[in-house]
């Protein structure tokens, strides 16, 4: 919920900070607040300032004239699940108990905007806005008036969670069976018409019968066969160095063999010397025919040198043509060979994807009936819980229905097969129509409010503004006005904008807004209230200008009424 309001430099405002949650030893108090005060004194700034913070489009004029910018700072209380947890941690912002946005605005109507003071989009501060406020006007085109909201607003009202997860599952189920038939179909489709290139392309490269690791292994053949003279050359001279004289194998065995014969004279002076010759003539031999062996396996053979760049460059060529590199080759050809025989299996295949797709349509269609029924169900209780709501609200001819309707085809989503809107008819026999349509006013804002009322647990914005939902009544009808507010406050913030001093003295919490005026400039400051001062405040409303000792006794009375 909505806790503070920090404004600075704003229209009439200079410097304003508003608490608006009080908390005690069992948690937060006050969940209904009152704004009143004169005509004119600048109720709808606060709304106008609250509505920036949330992301509204921003325009100079509303800097404080002499002052470079204004400022607008709301902190929040987060629950843990609140939406606005996963909007932060997808945006790697941080992620704290206490969201606070702010708005910054320049003369030049420029603004910057921070989440938890760190910098934003306004497009960020929109969408987290949201999630934490709803602001109900007489004139927005938002909230409840955005037949979008309709939809998911009785879903969670009839308790739908278990049906929708069903339809959002069989809805994926659906899109991949006909995304699997679909692809399948191109690929068919495009293999018939290149059917004859793919059967050469097939037969060239099973000729090739390219691997992943051809070309390296073929292009260090390739290099060692094109040294293999020169190496040949020098793996002779080493043997020939070998050989010289009676050459050193011999040479090292007559050593050994004369030690070995004195050894025993020698009294161990010879041991030493004779294993060295023994690792030596060993080391000789071995070294003699390894290079023995690498003198007759490089010997230059042109003829496998032509067959081996005969297929590197016939590999290469391959590869150009179809515009891949030679590694990939043989996953093209395992690409084309499976195309053929998608191709050579004919209508098969299709027809057991164009199956499945059939199976899991038929599986969307009567998990989206089942939810169809049951918001049919919902939107009955909606209507009834709605309409018991409007006559105390002076709105007893009217006549709230949800209209739940079957969608074309092509509409249909993972949200169902259904279109949900609210609508009213405000005289008998008139058909009902969309609510933004029809009502208008205090009455949009009374019809809006009884909604709500049924709706109170619906959605993640924890606090809800009214602007003036009692313009036009007074009375009994204010009083019905007052209670619901008080009802609905129960479960979500609510603050009202009200020349109502029924609602006045129902409110948790009441704070006047006051516009002082001198020969050079007007501000707006505002006061939060005690119990004196609302008796004041309620007392002037009920009275006008002057206020007499009756409008004090007739505000108590209200008070003592409201509890």
């Amino acid at each position: 919920m909505l806790q503070s309001l920090s404004i600075r430099d704003f229209v009439l405002i200079e410097k304003l900070d508003l608490t608006f949650v009080r908390t005690g030893g069992d948690g937060p108090k006050g969940r209904l607040g009152a704004l009143t005060g004169e005509t004119g004194a600048g109720k709808s700034i606060l709304i106008d300032a609250l509505g920036l913070a949330l992301g509204a489009r921003a325009e100079s004029g509303v800097v404080r004239r002499g002052a470079s910018q204004a400022s607008i700072a709301a902190a929040f209380d987060l629950p843990k699940n609140h939406a606005a947890h996963a909007v932060l941690t997808e945006q790697g912002l941080d992620d704290e108990d206490v969201l606070t946005l702010r708005r910054m605005i320049g003369t030049d109507g420029r603004s910057r905007a921070f989440v938890n003071d760190q910098p934003a989009s306004v497009a960020l501060l929109r969408r987290l806005g949201d999630t934490l406020v709803e602001i109900q006007g007489q004139m927005d085109q938002h909230g409840l008036l955005d037949m979008a909201t309709h939809r998911g607003s009785l879903d969670a009202f009839a308790g739908l969670e278990k049906q929708g997860a069903a339809v959002r599952s069989a809805w994926q189920a659906w899109r991949t069976a006909e995304q699997a038939r679909a692809e399948a179909e191109a690929s068919a489709a495009a293999a018939r018409r290149d059917e004859e290139f793919l059967r050469h392309a097939v037969k060239e490269l099973k000729t090739l019968a390219p691997k992943a690791d051809d070309e390296e292994t073929l292009a260090a053949e390739r290099q060692m066969l094109r040294s293999g003279t020169a190496l040949g050359e020098a793996v002779a001279q080493a043997l020939g160095e070998l050989e010289q004289g009676k050459g050193a194998v011999s040479a090292i065995g007559s050593a050994h063999r004369l030690i070995e014969r004195n050894l025993d004279k020698a009294a161990g002076h010879l041991d030493a010397p004779l294993a060295a010759l023994e690792r030596a003539l060993s080391e000789a031999t071995e070294a003699q025919a390894q290079l023995e062996a690498a003198r007759d396996a490089l010997e230059f053979d042109p003829v496998r040198l032509e067959k081996i760049e005969e297929r590197l460059f016939a590999l290469r060529a391959l590869a150009r043509k179809h515009g891949v590199a030679v590694p990939e080759l043989a996953a093209l050809a395992e690409k084309m060979n499976a195309q053929l025989a998608a191709l050579d299996d004919g209508e098969a295949g299709l027809a057991k994807l164009a199956a499945a797709a059939k199976t899991a349509r038929a599986a969307y269609v009567a998990a989206a009936e089942t939810q169809a029924a049951a918001r049919r169900k919902g939107a009955a209780k909606l209507d009834k819980s709605v309409t018991a709501e409007l006559a105390p609200l002076k709105l007893e001819k009217a006549r709230f229905v949800t209209d739940v309707a079957a969608l074309p085809e092509a509409e249909w989503s993972e949200n169902g097969t259904d279109r949900v809107q609210f609508t009213v008819s405000t005289n008998p026999g008139t058909p009902p129509a969309p609510i933004a349509k029809i009502a208008s006013g205090g009455e949009l804002s009374r019809f809006l409010l009884a909604l709500k009322v049924c709706l109170a647990k619906v959605g993640d914005a924890a606090t809800i503004v009214f602007d003036e939902v009692d313009s036009g009544i007074g009375g009994a009808t204010a009083a019905a006005v007052g209670e619901r507010l008080k009802r609905l406050a129960k479960d979500v913030q609510v603050l009202v904008v009200t020349h109502s001093p029924q609602v006045a003295a129902i409110a948790d919490r009441h704070w006047l807004i006051r516009k002082t005026t001198t020969r050079t400039a007007a501000s707006t400051d505002v006061l939060p209230l005690d119990a004196k001062g609302r008796r004041e405040e309620i007392a002037r409303m009920l009275s006008g200008a002057e206020v007499t000792a009756e409008a004090r006794a007739a505000a108590d009375r209200l008070m003592a009424a409201a509890g």
